[in-house]
């Protein structure tokens, strides 16, 4: 099972993750490539953990993918020569499984 099937559950956020991949698909090749780069680092660099942020920062970046080949513009002029960064600002404010665990962990300690 992927980390994707663990995070999406219901069949209603499988039917939303499957139309924003389409999407991505629809994209030109430069914009596709960068889509699925930045997923991957994503995925294993982000700790998401919530359906709700991944909706929100996936639909995001497809927005600003879709108006970018849209305009005529390369990949880095959207989210700057420094992509990591670009993809680290975006879950910045978001709560990530490192965060639960780390709760989970205070909330332990602290209620012996």
């Amino acid at each position: 099972m992927s980390i994707f099937e663990k995070l999406i559950g219901s069949l209603e956020e499988k039917r939303e993750w499957k139309a924003m991949e389409a999407r991505a698909k629809e994209l030109p090749s430069e914009y596709s490539n960068a889509y699925d780069a930045i997923k991957k680092y994503m995925w294993t660099t982000s700790g998401l953990s919530e359906w709700k942020d991944i909706k929100r920062i996936f639909s995001s970046i497809l927005e600003l993918f879709e108006e970018g080949a849209a305009s005529g513009k390369k990949v880095t002029d959207l989210t700057g020569e420094n992509v990591a960064a670009f993809c680290d600002e975006l879950v910045k404010d978001t709560n990530t499984w490192m965060d639960k665990y780390r709760e989970k962990l205070n909330n332990k300690i602290n209620y012996k």
